[in-house]
């Protein structure tokens, strides 16, 4: 008997890389949809955890690599200059606002290229200390685990000089954006002096955190104190940047231009690469201080210029906008049907449903959001949950999704839902998907 792809993958592939939800296989994709090794067409409503930015096989990402490869310009920008990489490095610093004398680091994920960032402040400033928030999820290496603040990585190794305060969460409590900025200006006072912190790591909405979106006016009050201390911000984007929030960038939303900006997940579309935008100062503070053989690879670097080249052409800030507000429209509308959806929030077509016990005590219900993803996957949706307590479900899907697909999705969440609800998924099925 042939064995199944996700038997082969369990036979063949660590575990140490793996974060399964359900027994997913695929064999190919098409726009905003999956192919199932089954044979079915799932809805992808994460979009492999935003990377697929275009969705699957997009013409103008072919295209691009295709022609790369044709001219393949060597592998890397280590110990040679080659054009993708140039031409996407002057992009970035032409779409990215900050100050006139920037650089452009390129990487393979937001994982390194936050780990350089976190390196790279404390070498140049000569500051050891890093703010971050907690919930915070800046990547899987040592470096990056060591500036978040995430309850996933609790086994990871934490800088020395870390200090965690909380992200703002409006829905669970009012004001929470006065008192999360009372509680630094009483750490600066006290056990945390702004001259020893070299950078203040920021998610414009805190995505692996619950999609927590902080209240209006809390980043650029925040970016204010930083500057009055010479305190750097970094703004990661890499998961909720580059059009996904309805603007091209998400920090753009709350009037605020971060020192340093990080960019990883969907700017390849699919492929590996990742870029830091920021002072010449911190970014060419050494030669050789943060490089791997790959750094810069034109294949990957052409396909990073088509997914901007096909954001602006196709009008995919304004699509996630739109499309976003319908979806965000439609789960509003399920949550006051459904009792156990407790918020919704996000922006563009970054979206959280916080899942709970009880509306009034706001108990999360982490094993009905396990189910539900579960679930859901079984009627013809892909998506995940994240949260600190595990029971936000998680919608960042290709920035390409129609509206009719966005109702597509709310049928096929409150379905889920509901089957969940009302016990049509085992838990037995759920024994060996053990999820965040």
């Amino acid at each position: 008997m042939t064995s199944s792809l996700y038997q082969r993958d369990e036979s063949s592939l660590s575990q140490l890389q793996k974060l399964r939800f359900f027994p997913l296989a695929v064999t190919g994709g098409s726009g905003a949809f999956l192919h199932a090794e089954d044979g079915r067409k799932l809805l992808d409503l994460s979009a492999s955890w935003g990377a697929a930015s275009l969705g699957h096989a997009h013409p103008a990402l072919r295209d691009a690599v295709t022609a790369a490869f044709e001219r393949q310009a060597g592998a890397s920008t280590l110990s040679t200059a080659n054009e993708p990489a140039i031409l996407l490095a002057e992009r970035l610093l032409e779409i990215v606002p900050g100050g006139a004398d920037r650089r452009v680091w390129l990487g393979h994920s937001g994982s390194d290229a936050n780990e350089t960032v976190a390196r790279a402040v404390v070498a140049a400033t000569g500051r050891n200390r890093i703010l971050s928030f907690s919930g915070a999820y800046h990547g899987g290496t040592a470096g990056s685990m060591a500036v978040s603040g995430h309850s996933v990585q609790e086994h990871a190794e934490r800088s020395e000089g870390l200090q965690l305060i909380p992200y703002p969460d409006p829905y669970r409590a009012e004001g929470a954006g006065e008192a999360v900025l009372g509680q630094l200006e009483e750490l600066f006072a006290t056990s945390c002096p702004p001259s020893e912190v070299a950078a203040f790591f920021i998610e414009p909405i805190q995505s692996d955190g619950g999609l927590l979106v902080p209240p209006a006016g809390f980043l650029k009050a925040l970016s204010e104190l930083c500057n009055r201390h010479g305190i750097l911000t970094v703004c990661d984007e890499v998961k909720v940047g580059l059009a996904r929030s309805g603007k091209l960038h998400c920090f753009e939303h709350d009037g605020w231009t971060p020192d340093i900006v990080v960019l990883g997940k969907g700017l390849g579309g699919g492929l590996p690469i990742s870029a830091a935008i920021g002072p010449a100062g911190i970014l060419n503070h050494a030669t050789a201080f943060s490089m791997q053989t790959l750094h810069g690879n034109p294949i990957c670097s052409s396909a990073a210029l088509a997914v901007l080249n096909t954001i602006e052409a196709d009008g995919l800030v304004q699509n996630a906008a739109e499309a976003g507000d319908h979806l965000m429209d439609g789960l509003t509308a399920l949550q006051q049907r459904l009792e156990p959806v407790g918020d919704v929030r996000g922006r563009g077509l970054a979206i959280g449903v916080e899942l709970v016990k009880d509306r009034a005590s706001k108990e999360p219900d982490a094993e009905l959001a396990a189910m539900t993803v579960y679930r859901a996957y079984e009627l013809g949706a892909v998506f995940y949950y994240v949260g600190m307590r595990s029971n936000v479900l998680e919608l960042t899907p290709p920035l390409i999704l129609s509206q009719r697909q966005a109702d597509d999705a709310v049928g096929l969440i409150s379905q889920a839902i509901e089957d969940a609800v009302a016990g049509r998924v085992p838990r037995e099925k759920l024994a060996a998907f053990k999820g965040w």
